[in-house]
Formats: structure tokens, sequence, C-alpha cells
């Protein structure tokens, strides 16, 4: 069976939002590693390399989250115009737009 638009779309929805929590925790745990290179007084080259790592990880973040939610947009906009979708699939986008809601 074919995916549906509905099933696309509530798919993208979730792939962009593990991504965007993927950098939002790839930024706390590179925060971490300076904090700590810091406290041991490590060598200042690695302390400004890590911090470049953490430069290129938050630049990511303000893309990912409009991409998100453009998404989140296409999916309301797929729910509110479907007409004999499958129930199943118009319950699992809905859960999915509420599960966004309370994340921005």
């Amino acid at each position: 069976m074919p995916l549906t638009p509905l099933k696309i779309k509530t798919n993208v929805v979730k792939r962009i939002s593990k991504e965007h929590f993927g950098y939002l925790k790839e930024a706390e745990t590179q925060q971490k590693r300076i904090d700590k290179l810091i406290a041991d007084g490590a060598d200042e080259a690695d302390v400004r390399k890590q911090k470049e790592v953490l430069g290129e990880t938050k630049q990511m973040i303000p893309d990912v989250k409009k991409r998100l939610a453009n998404a989140y947009q296409d999916l309301q906009n797929q729910v509110e115009n479907s007409e004999n979708a499958d129930i199943d699939e118009l319950q699992e986008a809905q859960t999915v737009l509420s599960e966004f809601s309370s994340i921005q």
C-alpha cells in the first residue's frame, strides 16, 4: 500500500523533530565537554577546537527549527484538508501535532 500524503507529512515532522532534539542534545553534551576541559585545565587549542564544534552544532539549530515549523504547518494543513483519510493515520497525525505544539 503506498504512503498517503498525510502519512508522509506525519513522518517528516517526526524525522525533523528527532533531528532537532538531536542537535539540542549534542549542543548540551558539547558544552559539558568544554566545561570539563576548562575545569581540567586542558590546552587552550583543545578548548578552542571544541568551541568550534559547539558553534557548528548551534548554527544548525535555527535551520532545523525553521524546517520543523514548516513541516508542522504542512501537516496541519494536510489534516485540515483530509476528508476520507484513514482514521488511524489521521489520529497519528493529530497526536504528532499535539506533541509538537507543546515544544514550540
